[in-house]
């Protein structure tokens, strides 16, 4: 069950009709609502969807549209400021950060998942030669794909 939601220019994981954005909240996903809403902003800032300096909806409006508690959109926003993608003047309200300032931390944070996995692949008995090659194969659809960046 999805709950459709057109908002006016913020938006989520997004489906454009009509010049309008779908948001789609998962109700029988399992994580918290909040939760997929960082995923979601993370996507859309990542992606270039929301640029640097744009300001975000304030908490009390965006929890009306989407028909969410305020609690949840403050939630969301301070774990996007904590992850870097926000920033909040007092007063004014919560804006996109510069991609050098998001960059470092979601590499730094993919890089953690990386090591934790790779642990877990070492324990599990997977030579070091195979996982090299599939990094390498990683790297290369990745280059043919036009995605990720080179040496990162």
């Amino acid at each position: 069950m999805f709950t459709h939601i057109y908002a006016r220019n913020y938006i989520f994981d997004i489906e454009r009709s009509r010049g309008e954005s779908m948001i789609l909240l998962d109700y029988r996903d399992k994580r918290p609502l909040y939760e997929q809403m960082v995923e979601k902003l993370e996507r859309l800032i990542a992606g270039g969807g929301l640029e640097p300096l744009t300001r975000m909806p304030s908490v009390r409006s965006l929890a009306m549209e989407l028909s969410v508690n305020p609690n949840t959109v403050q939630r969301a926003y301070a774990q996007l400021e904590q992850d870097g993608y926000l920033y909040t003047v007092s007063g004014r309200g919560s804006f996109v950060t510069a991609e050098s300032e998001w960059k470092e931390s979601r590499q730094a944070k993919a890089l953690e998942q990386w090591r934790e996995m790779t642990r877990q692949a070492l324990e599990a008995g997977l030579p070091e030669d195979k996982m090299a090659a599939e990094l390498h194969e990683i790297y290369g659809e990745s280059a043919r794909h036009g995605g990720g960046e080179q040496g990162v």
